[in-house]
C-alpha cells in the first residue's frame, strides 16, 4: 500500500468512526462534527473518556495502535456505563463494532467524572499488564530489541549464545511495515509456533499479495549515525526462505521486516568498490583494515610431526577442526578415480610432491573415504584459526607448519551465482556496491550482477530479449538505483554465509546495530544441562578500543546501593510516621 492509498485507507476509518460514535459525541456534550475531524476527533475522544491527550500518538504508531485500539473501545464504553464483562468481550470480539450497537439501539448516559481506576484488583492486575505490554512492545520496536547471536559468522567478536541488546536508534528506527502482527515477537509466535503476522508474499516477486493490503511502504524515523565500513550490523536476511532458524521445512517468502534477522559487519558502504583476493577484503583497492576487536578466522592447514595427538588437537581447539586433507597418488593408473573424487567433492589443491597430490577435503564425506580407504593423512588436517593463532601455535605440540588456506578453483556457488561471473568465497572480482541516485550501465554482462535489485528490491518487471534489456516494458541501457546497498561478511571467514553467497543488503532490510553484551552462555544449544555463562562476557560493550570490559559487578553495585537506600528511605518514613 503506498502513501496516496494509505491516506485514503485511514479516512475510510475515520468515517467508519465517525458514523459508530457521533451520537456518543453528542451525549457527551460535543458536537456531531467533532467525531468526524481526523486526529482532532481522538483528541476530543480523549477528553470524552477522560485519559491523557498523549495517548492520540500511541494511535497512530504502527503495532502500538494494535494495542491501543482495543483499549479505547472498552474506555469509551465505560464511559456510557457500558462496565460488565460482556460489553468488554464484545467490544473486543467485534473490533469495536458493538459500539455501532450502543450508539444507535441503546438509551446510554456519559458519566463525565467516570472513576478511571480499576475497581478490581483482578482489573488492576489487567490493566497493568496492558500498559506494560505497550511500553514494552514501543521500546521493542523502536528503540532497542534483544538478540542472541544463534551462529558463529563473527567469532570471536560476537560469540554463539551472546545475548544482544542491538540499538534501533542509532541508524533510524525502521516503521514496521507489516501493521498486523503480534508484539514482541517476530516471525512465529512461541508455543504454537505459528506466523505472527497476517501477510502474504508472492514467491516469484516477493510483492505482498493482492488481499493484504495493510502493508505500510518503507519509512524510517531519523538516526544520529550512518552505517560506517567495519559497523556491526543487524538485518533482515534478504535470502529469507526459511519459518524458523535450524529447523527443515518448505521454503517461504516473508515480508521484509519478518525475515529472518542476521549479523553480520559491514564490510563495504554505498559507493564503494569492494574485491577479495585470498580471503582479504580490498576496497577501492585498498586492503581492509579491521578494528583491534575484530579477529578474522581463517581455515589453516596444519602439518604435524608423524602424526596428529591429543595434544595438538586441544591446542588448535577440537571446535576448530574443520576436515582432512586428502592425498591422492600422481601415477597415472590413480587418475581417472581421483580426477573423478576431485570433481564431485569440489576438492582444493593445496600442494604436489613427486607422489602425491594433497588437496583440502573431509574424510568423513563417504565418497572420499571409500576412494581413500587407508590412504588417508594423518599428519594434515584443515582447522579454523586467526592468523595470530597460526603463528603462535606453529612449533608447539610437533606441530611443523601452519598454512593459510584460500578457495582458488571458481565456480558459480558465489554471488551472482552465474556462469559469467564466477568466483569462490576468498576470491571475488571487483564489484561496485549500489548508492542511491547513482545510475550505472546495464548489458547483459552485468545485469546478473543487479537483477534482483532491480526487480526484487525495487520492484520492476524486468525481461532480456537477446541482447536488449527492457525495464518496465522500456529498452533500458543504464539503471538507477532507488535505495543504498552494502555488503556484509561475518569474521569467520569459512563459516559464515553472507553477501558472498546472497550479494547485496538493500537500506530497507537494515534493522540496527548492537551495542551491549548483557549476557552469555557456552554450550547455548547443548541443553540446559550443559550451559556455563561466560562471566568475563555479562556486561560489556560490542564495539570499542581494546579488549571488552565487564561492568556487571559495577551494576550489582549500583543495584546494592539502591537497594541499601530504599530500605532505609522506608525505614525512616515508617519511623516518622
Amino acid at each position: 500500500m503506498n502513501g496516496t492509498q494509505w491516506i485514503i485507507f485511514i479516512l475510510i476509518i475515520q468515517l467508519i468512526h465517525f458514523l459508530g460514535t457521533w451520537k456518543l459525541y453528542v451525549k457527551a456534550g460535543r458536537k456531531a462534527w467533532e467525531a468526524a475531524i481526523p486526529v482532532y476527533n481522538a483528541i476530543v475522544l480523549m477528553q470524552i473518556i477522560n485519559r491523557p491527550k498523549w495517548w492520540v500518538i500511541l494511535l497512530f504508531i504502527p503495532i502500538i495502535n494494535l494495542l491501543m485500539f482495543p483499549v479505547v473501545w472498552v474506555e469509551t464504553l465505560r464511559s456510557f456505563g457500558k462496565n460488565s464483562l460482556m460489553d468488554t468481550w464484545l467490544a473486543i470480539l467485534t473490533l469495536g463494532l458493538y459500539i455501532y450497537y450502543v450508539n444507535y439501539f441503546e438509551e446510554v448516559n456519559y458519566i463525565e467524572n467516570r472513576d478511571i481506576h480499576p475497581k478490581t484488583a483482578l482489573g488492576e492486575w489487567v490493566s497493568s499488564i496492558v500498559f506494560a505490554i505497550v511500553a514494552a512492545t514501543l521500546v521493542h520496536t523502536y528503540l532497542i530489541q534483544p538478540f542472541v547471536i544463534p551462529t558463529s559468522s563473527l567469532e570471536k567478536t560476537l560469540l554463539v549464545g551472546d545475548f544482544l541488546f542491538v540499538s534501533k536508534f542509532h541508524y533510524g528506527a525502521r516503521v514496521p511495515m507489516t501493521t498486523v502482527a503480534a508484539p514482541m515477537v517476530h516471525d512465529t509466535l512461541p508455543i504454537f509456533k505459528t506466523r505472527s503476522y497476517i501477510a502474504d508474499v508472492d514467491p516469484a516477486t516477493y510483492r505482498t499479495s493482492v488481499w493484504n493490503k495493510l502493508q505500510l511502504p518503507y519509512m524510517r524515523l531519523p538516526g544520529f549515525k550512518e552505517i560506517k565500513r567495519n559497523d556491526i550490523v543487524v538485518f533482515s536476511w534478504p535470502a529469507d526462505t526459511v519459518y524458523q532458524f535450524f529447523k527443515k521445512q518448505k521454503g517461504v517468502r516473508k515480508p521484509i521486516d519478518k525475515k529472518s534477522n542476521y549479523v553480520k559487519r559491514c564490510v563495504g558502504v554505498p559507493g564503494d568498490s569492494l574485491s577479495i583476493k585470498d580471503g582479504y577484503v580490498y576496497i577501492n583497492g585498498k586492503k581492509t583494515v579491521l578494528p583491534y576487536r575484530a579477529k578474522p578466522q581463517f581455515l589453516h592447514t596444519v602439518t604435524v610431526e608423524g602424526q596428529f595427538s591429543n595434544d595438538a588437537i586441544e591446542l588448535l581447539g577440537r571446535k576448530n577442526l574443520s576436515g582432512n586433507v586428502v592425498r591422492l597418488p600422481n601415477s597415472s593408473l590413480e587418475q581417472e578415480r581421483a580426477t573423478e573424487v576431485i570433481h564431485a567433492m569440489g576438492l582444493e589443491r593445496i600442494k604436489s610432491d613427486s607422489s602425491y597430490t594433497y588437496y583440502a577435503g573431509n574424510i568423513s564425506n563417504q565418497k572420499v573415504a571409500e576412494y581413500l580407504k587407508s590412504e588417508d593423512m594423518k599428519n594434515m588436517a584443515l582447522f579454523n584459526l586467526t592468523e595470530e593463532e597460526a603463528k603462535n601455535y606453529t612449533g608447539q605440540a610437533g606441530i611443523s607448519a601452519i598454512d593459510k588456506f584460500a578457495y582458488k578453483n571458481p565456480d558459480t556457488s558465489v554471488f551472482p551465482q552465474d556462469a559469467s561471473h564466477t568466483g569462490t568465497v576468498d576470491n571475488m572480482n571487483t564489484l561496485y556496491i549500489p548508492e542511491q541516485g547513482k545510475t550505472v550501465p546495464l548489458n547483459i554482462e552485468v545485469l546478473p550482477i543487479y537483477e534482483k535489485i532491480i526487480k526484487e528490491y525495487e520492484g520492476h518487471t524486468l525481461q532480456v530479449n537477446g541482447n536488449q534489456i527492457l525495464i518496465d516494458g522500456e529498452v533500458a541501457n543504464t539503471y538507477t538505483f532507488k535505495q543504498n546497498y552494502y555488503w556484509m561478511m561475518g569474521d569467520n571467514r569459512h563459516r559464515s554465509e553472507d553477501s558472498r553467497f546472497w550479494g547485496y543488503v538493500p537500506e530497507d532490510h537494515i534493522v540496527g546495530t548492537p551495542i551491549f553484551i548483557w549476557m552469555s552462555i557456552d554450550g547455548i544449544n547443548d541443553g540446559m544441562s550443559n550451559w556455563k555463562v561466560r562471566w568475563d562476557r555479562v556486561f560489556t560493550t560490542v564495539s570499542g578500543d581494546g579488549e571488552p570490559t565487564s561492568y556487571f559487578k559495577y551494576f550489582l553495585i549500583v543495584l546494592a546501593a539502591w537497594f541499601a537506600y530504599d530500605f532505609f528511605r522506608k525505614k525512616k518514613k515508617v519511623e516518622s510516621n
